[in-house]
């Protein structure tokens, strides 16, 4: 079992321990967003660091019809 700690611009996303470290190029799935391993680091026998990209979250905003007026 290792500790596999997962971040993303340095800030701590999440912690697992898990029998397999994923490899580098990877998807993943953390927290329900869709993640990428970009690199991979081993601080000792069984800690690492994983590093990830998460995907960029796509805000829905509303459409409008001019021709409706708020009332």
């Amino acid at each position: 079992m290792f500790a596999v700690h997962f971040f993303e611009n340095k800030n701590a996303l999440l912690t697992q321990l898990l029998k397999n470290v994923p490899a580098v190029g990877t998807d993943l799935k953390i927290k329900g967003r869709k993640a990428k391993v970009t690199a991979v680091k081993q601080i000792d026998d069984k800690h690492f660091h994983v590093l990830v990209t998460l995907e960029s979250l796509k805000k829905n905003q509303p459409a409008v019809d001019p021709k409706k007026k708020k009332k």
